[in-house]
């Protein structure tokens, strides 16, 4: 934020010295304002000895974007969250708030910088700096967490070229992973994202490399490469992993595939995703995921477990009233069975949500996992949000 500030600061002395001060001046007063509010209400039951959950929670998102300088803009963005009505029955672990009481509802309250950056954007390329939000594909692998109300952004310096039609190239060097628990285990890091994709007849494709270390000192690297084939109604994605700590190395495999159709207006899609094992002893990882729209909403499997994951889902969804709606079955198991481990489970996932009047939106979900073999370490869990947002 400092280095923000500086170079801000440095914008406006410079434009001051020459003799541009009234177009600076129209930019910085020219921009456009946003306003982001959701209330939620989110209960969670569980079947072991933790007491169930009850958090009603309020975000609030308030930022401005200026106008164009010379190809210069820049945005800031507060972001809060705020315990309503004294709901508050709920466990944030890595926050210290009612430690080991209840089940846990991720979302703790806190007021901090979202998002400042200062962007500069030509015909064929976009610069940002600072603290941003960052999104590659359908988020497995980079994503903000959008789902919980302290969501996820990145203190980064992030490069997007389209050199010719069609073709994006883009680079992400992230200083810091600000994550969804206020500021309790944000983590320093020295990440290399590159994601290219080209826009095809059959589809979109996409390459990457996501080279991940944490700055913590110590010999660590998490590198994934991949591709993944995006077309009107399926989606292949492969990619492979190696995890290094210290002496220790593992190595891990990912695969997705989806089909869908449109029958009368409604979605059928049938998917199959392994997030693969190394015998057993270590998962395929995504830790800057948004996690919670993969592999169930109850959100079971925010960390892969040793023994991997295949998750083969069918997905229904059309449109109801105005708004949308979603029901969908998940089936778990590992990939790298044991003698204890190889039923994970299984999910049941319903969902409405429905827009209004432009700037209003409001919806409910509903998750139900129902445990598999004992030694997962799973639970029979429910959890049900209701919300109401508005938007400008």
């Amino acid at each position: 934020m400092k280095i923000f500030s500086l170079t801000l600061l440095t914008m406006v002395i410079v434009s001051q010295s020459i003799s541009a001060t009234e177009s600076f001046t129209e930019a910085l007063i020219s921009g456009k304002a946003n306003v982001d509010l959701r209330l939620r209400s989110e209960t969670v039951e569980q079947d072991n000895s933790l007491k169930d959950a009850d958090a009603l929670t309020l975000r609030t998102l308030i930022g401005y974007t200026t106008g164009n300088y010379k190809g210069f803009s820049a945005k800031v963005e507060m972001e809060d969250v705020t315990i309503v009505g004294g709901v508050d029955e709920f466990t944030v672990g890595p926050t210290g708030f009612n430690p080991g009481e209840y089940s846990v509802i991720a979302d703790p309250e806190t007021t901090e910088i979202d998002q400042a950056f200062i962007k500069y954007q030509t015909d064929a390329a976009a610069i940002k700096y600072g603290r941003q939000v960052i999104i590659y594909d359908n988020h497995r692998f980079v994503g903000h967490v959008g789902w919980r109300q302290d969501r996820q952004t990145y203190d980064a310096l992030n490069i997007m070229v389209t050199p010719v039609k069609d073709l994006e190239l883009s680079y992400s060097y992230l200083t810091k992973r600000n994550r969804i628990f206020a500021k309790a285990v944000d983590v320093s890091s020295k990440d290399n994202l590159l994601n290219v994709s080209y826009k095809s007849k059959i589809g979109k494709l996409v390459g990457y490399a996501y080279l991940l270390e944490v700055d913590n000192n110590t010999d660590n690297a998490l590198d994934t490469y991949g591709f993944r084939l995006n077309g009107p109604q399926y989606t292949v994605e492969y990619a492979t992993q190696e995890s290094t700590i210290g002496a220790t190395k593992f190595e891990a495999d990912y695969l997705f595939v989806e089909g869908g159709l449109l029958l009368s207006g409604h979605t059928v899609k049938l998917g199959y995703e392994v997030l693969g094992s190394d015998n057993a002893g270590y998962g395929f990882s995504t830790p800057l995921a948004t996690v919670h729209k993969f592999n169930g909403w109850s959100d079971q499997f925010l960390i892969t477990p040793a023994q991997g994951l295949v998750d083969s889902y069918l997905l229904l969804g059309g449109k109801l009233m105005g708004g949308k709606w979603s029901a969908v079955y998940h089936a778990f198991e590992a990939d790298d069975t044991t003698a204890t481990v190889d039923d994970l489970g299984s999910e049941i996932n319903l969902s409405y949500a429905a827009k209004f009047n432009k700037i209003y939106n409001a919806g409910i979900k509903y998750a139900s996992y129902s445990a598999g073999d004992a030694a997962a370490g799973k639970v029979d869990t429910d959890k049900v949000w209701l919300w109401v947002g508005v938007v400008f």
